[in-house]
């Protein structure tokens, strides 16, 4: 006979187990029953646990975004501002977390692409965060001229999008880089092309 699993375990068990679902099958393709059937328990464990899909997958997107733990890693650097340096941790961290997890970056398109309340909910707690971090620290930086005149969010979302490119690549499409394109040096170059953009000498 199996351990039973204490409350905080079994809801760890269906956190996991779901947004692997999910990010298979997207929110609306997946139902409770089939959650309770992969994690091995009646669909009234799950309720018990959850009282609603709706409140199960708010707390996927809770347990998956990770975006304070990424802009403490980034923030001791910003205060130094070392432009490559914040660039470099950022990029890593955003890479990293995608590879370790590879269903966050499912869950998130399936939520936009399905267009249900809670996408807005992913996208401000994953992807605004990082927005106005790196829109703050670039309008800091033109502030002091050390960055040419640009608008900070639009210069923020060109580079968050070129991380963002290079995971939908690798993770989402499967693309294979030649051996040479290690992550590190994709994330050198990155940082290398945006600050030749950005830098006001």
């Amino acid at each position: 006979m199996r351990p039973r699993l204490s409350g905080s375990d079994r809801r760890r068990q269906i956190i996991e187990t779901a947004a692997a679902l999910f990010s298979r099958k997207g929110f609306s393709g997946t139902t409770t029953r089939q959650v309770a059937e992969a994690v091995g328990v009646s669909e009234t464990t799950i309720f018990k646990h959850f009282a609603t899909k709706e409140e199960l997958y708010a707390a996927i997107i809770e347990a998956k975004s990770h975006t304070q733990e990424i802009l403490s890693s980034v923030t001791p650097t910003a205060s130094q501002q070392d432009d490559a340096g914040v660039l470099r941790a950022l990029a890593k961290e955003m890479i990293g977390r995608v590879q370790t997890d590879p269903t966050l970056m499912r869950l998130l398109f399936f939520s936009a692409l399905e267009g249900h309340a809670l996408s807005d909910m992913f996208f401000r707690s994953r992807v605004q965060h990082l927005d106005d971090f790196l829109s703050r620290y670039i309008a800091g930086r033109i502030a002091t001229g050390a960055f040419r005149a640009m608008d900070p969010v639009q210069a923020a979302w060109s580079f968050i999008g070129m991380v963002a490119l290079h995971i939908q690549l690798r993770e989402l499409f499967g693309q294979k880089a030649p051996p040479h394109l290690t992550t590190e040096r994709a994330v050198e170059e990155m940082v290398a092309l945006f600050l030749q953009g950005v830098r006001s000498s």
